[in-house]
């Protein structure tokens, strides 16, 4: 792990996990320590390898959050009028970011200057870039990657992974739109200033299919400028011809296009959904 910017004792700590406990105070400092890295966007669980395009995970960071789980007390804590009790506190970090009530986010995620959270969820471990809008009943699950000037419509689901800390969390990138209760889970990815339709589910195994050449894409991955639907395609089985879930390409856009919220309705409408 030698591009982790976390401090190396945790590989120890994570090798004896099942011998420590939250009376470990030095074992405590550290782990506190690497969480605070990641609220504070200094670390980050995973990030596009800029000479592969391949997504970079640090396993490192995700033990660290699973041994915050082992390692700190249960505590109270009050927000206004409502009560908790976890051993994850909510964030305080909220340089820039704006918060309207209902809205929760935990230590360990990173907020961007200009982040606006309606009344959403964000995991531990999340990065959510400049910009971005988490919008009402939104989630954002642990270790997801959000980029900049992205739009999370109302209750989208972006799918968390921890375990095993390998795992490629979903990464969605900038200038990305999500429809309203789509959901983005297992890894999959969203590419810059891709599109999705509202309801659209995208998973890391999901067939992509451009409607205009018939040309199967990357499996679990919404192409850079491009509008996407879940759809259908017809499976021939033993027992009969079934419609088995995909996610259908209705249009390619022009690479960096400003997000035209009434301009991807049309293309929506035209074929019979929504934004």
């Amino acid at each position: 792990m030698s591009d982790s910017k976390l401090d190396p004792r945790l590989d120890e700590l994570w090798v004896r996990r099942a011998e420590i406990s939250s009376s470990d105070s030095a074992a405590r400092a550290v782990v506190t320590e690497a969480v605070d890295a990641l609220d504070a966007g200094e670390a980050r669980v995973a990030w596009p390898d800029p000479a592969t395009g391949e997504i970079a995970v640090d396993q490192r960071a995700k033990q660290a959050i699973m041994l915050a789980f082992r390692l700190l007390p249960m505590a109270r804590s009050q927000a206004g009028d409502f009560h908790y009790h976890d051993r994850v506190p909510l964030k305080t970090r909220l340089d820039g970011v704006r918060v309207v009530p209902g809205a929760i986010a935990r230590w360990g995620c990173y907020l961007g200057p200009g982040v606006v959270l309606m009344p959403s969820f964000v995991n531990i471990g999340a990065y959510v870039d400049a910009g971005t809008m988490v919008d009402t009943w939104a989630t954002v699950g642990s270790c997801a990657q959000i980029g900049r000037n992205v739009h999370l419509s109302g209750g989208v689901g972006i799918g968390g992974v921890l375990e095993p800390p390998n795992a490629v969390p979903v990464v969605v990138e900038d200038d990305a739109f999500i429809g309203s209760r789509s959901m983005v889970v297992d890894g999959a990815r969203v590419r810059t200033g891709a599109k999705l339709g509202a309801g659209t589910i995208l998973t890391a195994t999901t067939h992509v299919i451009d409607v205009s050449t018939g040309q199967e894409l990357s499996r679990g991955e919404a192409p850079p400028w491009s509008v996407c639907v879940s759809g259908t395609r017809v499976r021939s089985f033993p027992g009969g011809d079934f419609g088995m879930p995909c996610v259908l390409v209705l249009r390619r856009l022009a690479e960096g296009a400003e997000h035209d919220r009434l301009a991807l309705n049309e293309i929506l409408r035209d074929h019979g959904v929504s934004g």
